[in-house]
Formats: C-alpha cells, sequence, structure tokens
C-alpha cells in the first residue's frame, strides 16, 4: 500500500486524503532520533530530527542499497517543491 504525506498532497493531488504528516511525525521524534516511514510521492523512506531539532528526509539510493543514501534537510526539500 502506498502511502503519501500531507505535503505532498497539499502540492499535487489536493483532494487526495493524505496518510501521514512529516511535521506532526517529527514534532514526535526526540532529537537524535529517526523513524521510518515512507511517502511514496516524495521518495523518502526515514524521517529524523537533529541533535539542534532539525528535521531531516532519507532518500535511499536504490540503484546501489537501499540503505545507502542522503539526509536532505526539510526546509531545503520543500524550497524545491512547487505547488501546482
Amino acid at each position: 500500500m502506498a502511502d503519501f504525506s500531507k505535503q505532498w498532497c497539499e502540492i499535487n493531488d489536493p483532494e487526495m486524503p493524505s496518510d501521514f504528516d512529516i511535521l506532526e511525525v517529527a514534532a514526535e521524534l526526540d532529537p537524535e532520533h529517526f523513524t521510518p516511514i515512507i511517502c511514496e510521492g516524495f521518495g523518502f523512506t526515514m524521517i529524523s530530527k537533529t541533535k539542534k531539532g532539525k528535521i531531516e528526509l532519507f532518500f535511499p539510493k536504490y540503484d546501489d542499497n537501499p540503505s545507502m543514501g542522503e539526509w536532505i534537510e526539510y526546509e531545503k526539500f520543500m524550497k524545491g517543491q512547487k505547488l501546482q
């Protein structure tokens, strides 16, 4: 089953109900912790909170190994998304 974040739905398909809210998930995390959660729309597989409280999203690189990839700061990532 595919899951889509509230943020992805707001940008790409406002009529579609979301499965979770990135900010709500992150708010429940302690600093320096993460939780596995997949957003099929954006393509990330984990949400984390840094020591300083910043939210990060993990994007795997499936060409190599699913455990390999990169963490991207939420704010920076969302600036690259556009409302349609």
